[in-house]
């Protein structure tokens, strides 16, 4: 007998050639041998939805919802298949708890030794304070007109 990981990769292919009949086949077998298998669970919901059966979708949605309640990837398929079923506001709420899972992921905050990749981290070390010029040039544009001073009158050209 093959195991679990193989029968689930056999289920996926037919998946992903769009024989969601024939996955569902798969993924049920699976879940007969292994009821707390997370991702067959997942992609029988998957496969449902891309049957357009978004009841049955949202029943095996939930089920996976169960076996891990605060994962991103079934809040994220179960606000898909409320909306597709016209469900707004539960679509709402399931995608709300998608963002909130994705939050929970990494919640320390980076430190510079511990970075992974030395070129992207933060410099610590203080800047040389920059030193004002002790004069600073003429201006000439800011120059103020005099009452007595006539404007310049430049030659119009012709080409223009």
């Amino acid at each position: 007998m093959r195991d679990i990981q193989e029968q689930y990769d056999d289920a996926m292919f037919d998946f992903s050639r769009g024989d969601y009949p024939g996955a569902i086949e798969k993924f049920r077998a699976i879940l007969k041998l292994d009821p707390c298998c997370f991702d067959a669970q997942l992609a029988l919901g998957m496969a449902y939805y891309r049957l357009e059966d978004y009841a049955t979708a949202i029943v095996e949605g939930k089920k996976a919802e169960q076996l891990r309640p605060t994962e991103q990837l079934v809040h994220t398929n179960l606000s898909l298949f409320h909306m597709k079923l016209g469900d707004k506001t539960t679509a709402e709420h399931h995608g709300l708890q998608a963002r909130i899972a994705s939050w929970r992921g990494n919640m320390t905050a980076p430190s510079a030794e511990h970075h992974p990749d030395p070129d992207l981290a933060v410099n610590t070390s203080q800047a040389a304070p920059m030193k004002l010029p002790e004069k600073f040039p003429d201006m000439p544009w800011k120059k103020r007109a005099t009452p007595g001073d006539q404007p310049s009158s430049h030659p119009v050209n012709p080409a223009l």
